[in-house]
């Protein structure tokens, strides 16, 4: 499908035997592109993802938001951290969203950064690292990032991951994941926040340094 400028216009995206659907924006001018990927346990409507997404659009980001397991969140287990298949099936699918996106002419000119929550910020990773030349930058909140295992060292694009200051077990999934990768990422530690960031003010915290993040790795010249 024909991607159209306007702040939603709905699509469908092939995925081997799967459609995967979900909503564009591009705003005029368009800066860059952000896909949002989510896990098992965590659906393309979430709020937190939602309050981002906003402000990268203000900001002249186009947003692509889809739902990549296509089954009511609560029919939804998460998988277990030891089973990698469907983290991986969620991998596959966004490796098929930036591929349409870098033939989609609406979005074709546009470099890919990717937003990555939970275990969907593994998922991230995984495409990053099996699309080098198409993801430009990563960010990741309250990410799983170690879940992405061996890929770690072959991800190039830019990293950032954004944490809560009292999410300690994140905190340590996250410094492990970074002494395996060779991009040497950068990780924020967001004051106050826990897991969710429901803190007051820690969630436009996150959107804002999201948001410079990507007009520093993103954002076209000229």
């Amino acid at each position: 499908m024909k991607a159209t400028t306007g702040p939603s216009t709905l699509i469908e995206i092939p995925a081997g035997h799967d459609t995967l659907r979900g909503i564009l924006g591009i705003p005029a001018k368009a800066r860059g592109i952000v896909v949002f990927v989510h896990g098992h346990d965590s659906s393309s409507l979430s709020p937190r993802n939602r309050l981002v997404a906003r402000l990268l659009f203000q900001h002249g980001f186009a947003i692509l938001q889809a739902d990549l397991t296509n089954m009511p969140l609560a029919n939804r287990v998460s998988p277990p951290f030891h089973e990698r298949d469907g983290l991986l099936q969620i991998a596959n699918r966004l490796i098929a969203i930036v591929d349409w996106v870098g033939c989609n002419p609406g979005t074709s000119g546009l470099r890919i950064g990717l937003f990555g929550a939970r275990s969907g910020a593994a998922a991230a990773l995984i495409a990053a690292a099996l699309r080098p030349s198409k993801i430009h930058a990563v960010v990741s909140r309250s990410g799983r990032t170690d879940l992405a295992d061996d890929l770690l060292p072959e991800v190039q694009a830019p990293t950032l991951m954004l944490i809560g200051s009292k999410d300690q077990a994140i905190i340590d999934h996250n410094r492990k994941a970074r002494d395996k990768m060779r991009c040497k990422p950068m990780i924020e530690l967001i004051p106050g926040a826990s897991h969710l960031f429901g803190e007051p003010g820690t969630l436009e915290q996150v959107a804002s340094i999201t948001c410079l993040w990507f007009q520093r790795t993103l954002a076209m010249c000229g």
